[in-house]
């Protein structure tokens, strides 16, 4: 006898199929009353005519099927089968009103061999979307944990990974190189993705992914699981190297020797499940230069350089040290670069020294011409940590009259000839726009400065308006090196748009 035949031969048949069923599948039995009420359903409409609102009801502890014809009762008949008016409605029973569902009840229906095959085919593809959910719940829940499972089968390169009622898959991009894998193997892998599809959960693995051997770590680290030691940042290559960031929340407990375990058990023991990676074990600090000099690692750091609005770093060694703070293929910096999210340049200290004689003799060189002074004087404002004309031009002038060998009238004369000089620089500028074609309004744009106003010009922003039309994408494009962030940026064209509001005022 088939499901949809047993599920009207008694009723309490019809729950101890649902129970089985649940059971076997491990989902929720109303799950299952559901599916076996729409195939009663189906094959209702399938005697009474598919026009008609047929409903199936399964008393869930009973198990008595109810089996009635729904008839909606509204101000405006559109559909004479399934509605009634209020006024016809009222004829039946004067309690009903817009709204109201009357439900007229109908003989049991005999289920013919057709009519029985499809609820079945209803039932089994009900019970198969609930497995399907309970699925995806299941992993979803799972997402960044470390899963178990056996090597299904090797496709194309990619490990299908069988984990009893559900299958996951690890793409060729997300093993560690040079590893493979046979059937009938054990795996671990990351949960980094579940999807819901339609022929079921996809669930996707990771043996490269960052979180993986951070995950490992807290599995073979008591004080991790625990939360006394905090991992902060991983950086990985995968199969060769990686950096692993940990801080300890108890000042008795060393975060790195931790992590090492005696004798190096605990790493070993990831180390070994990444295909023997080695791993840099580094002390977290909120000093940027002290853990930049930590993630360096094996190299010894002369001198850190922090900037911090460009989230770069500067560090110099010595010149013995180069190749260890750069690594093999520059794989060292790079994994350090990761580890702490900042650029960082290495340098040697004899190319660091040049670097900066050059930078001095440049500025030295800018002051002479500019400022038309003495090389020495040239030199003493550049030891003194003046960069550009518009420091000295409106530095205060106590400023100045405490170099070494200045006094006020030589600190007032140098601001002077510097402003002189700002002046002339801005006329010639000024001059230069209006001979491209840039009109007046955005020439005196305050907000805007001459430097970045000649690059927008080039690229046809040359009226206030053409400014305002601007977004701050379409301006940062633009003048990709203008300095300014993107507040600065909508703040700059808001400001460019007040006069049109203010056109609107008057």
């Amino acid at each position: 006898m088939s499901v949809a035949k047993q599920a009207v031969a008694g009723n309490s048949e019809m729950l101890q199929i649902a129970d089985a069923v649940a059971r076997e599948k491990n989902i929720d039995r109303d799950s299952v009353l559901e599916a076996m009420e729409q195939a009663i359903q189906i094959a209702g409409r399938r005697k009474y005519g598919l026009e008609h609102d047929i409903k199936a009801e399964i008393d869930r502890k009973s198990g008595a099927i109810h089996l009635f014809r729904q008839t909606h009762v509204v101000e405006e008949v559109e559909d004479p089968v399934t509605q009634i008016t209020v006024a016809d409605a009222k004829k039946k029973d004067a309690a009903l009103e817009a709204g109201s569902i009357i439900k007229d009840p109908l003989p049991p229906i005999d289920f013919g061999r057709i009519a029985a095959q499809t609820a079945k085919q209803v039932i089994v593809q009900k019970v198969r979307d609930a497995e399907r959910d309970r699925q995806y719940e299941e992993f979803k829940d799972r997402l960044g944990e470390i899963a178990n499972g056996v090597v299904k089968r090797v496709e194309y390169g990619n490990v299908i990974v069988d984990f009893g009622r559900t299958e996951a898959m690890i793409r060729r991009d997300e093993l560690i190189p040079r590893e493979t894998f046979r059937t009938g193997d054990r795996i671990r892998a990351y949960i980094y993705d579940v999807r819901r599809e339609k022929t079921g959960p996809q669930v996707f693995l990771s043996r490269t992914h960052p979180d993986f051997m951070a995950k490992l770590f807290a599995q073979e680290v008591p004080e991790i699981y625990d939360g006394i030691i905090e991992i902060v940042a991983v950086a990985r290559d995968p199969g060769s190297r990686a950096k692993i960031a940990v801080m300890s929340h108890d000042p008795s407990v060393n975060p790195v020797l931790s992590c090492v375990g005696v004798r190096g058990t605990r790493v070993q023991a990831v180390v070994s499940e990444l295909q023997g990676e080695k791993v840099d074990i580094i002390e977290y600090s909120d000093d940027p230069a002290t853990f930049i000099v930590n993630a360096l690692s094996s190299a010894e750091v002369s001198k850190v350089v922090i900037d911090e609005d460009n989230s770069r770093i500067e560090v110099v060694v010595g010149d013995d040290q180069l190749s260890l703070a750069i690594g093999r293929r520059g794989q060292n910096v790079r994994l350090a670069s990761q580890l702490i999210g900042w650029s960082i340049d290495i340098l040697t200290e004899e190319a660091e020294s040049d670097r900066r004689t050059e930078e001095f003799n440049k500025l030295s060189q800018m002051f002479i011409e500019a400022l038309n002074v003495e090389e020495v004087i040239a030199h003493l404002l550049v030891t003194e940590g003046f960069t550009s004309i518009e420091e000295v031009g409106y530095v205060p002038v106590e400023d100045l009259a405490g170099i070494e060998g200045f006094d006020e009238d030589v600190a007032e004369e140098l601001r002077q000839r510097a402003r002189d000089y700002l002046e002339a620089q801005a006329d010639e500028a000024q001059k230069k726009l209006k001979e491209m074609g840039v009109a007046d309004d955005l020439i005196n744009f305050e907000p805007l400065s001459l430097d970045i106003l000649k690059v927008i010009a080039v690229k046809g922003i040359k009226t206030l308006d053409d400014l305002a039309d601007l977004a701050a994408d379409e301006f940062k494009e633009l003048a990709p090196n203008s300095g300014l962030n993107d507040d600065q940026i909508n703040e700059l064209i808001m400001k460019a748009r007040e006069h049109w509001f203010d056109g609107d005022n008057a």
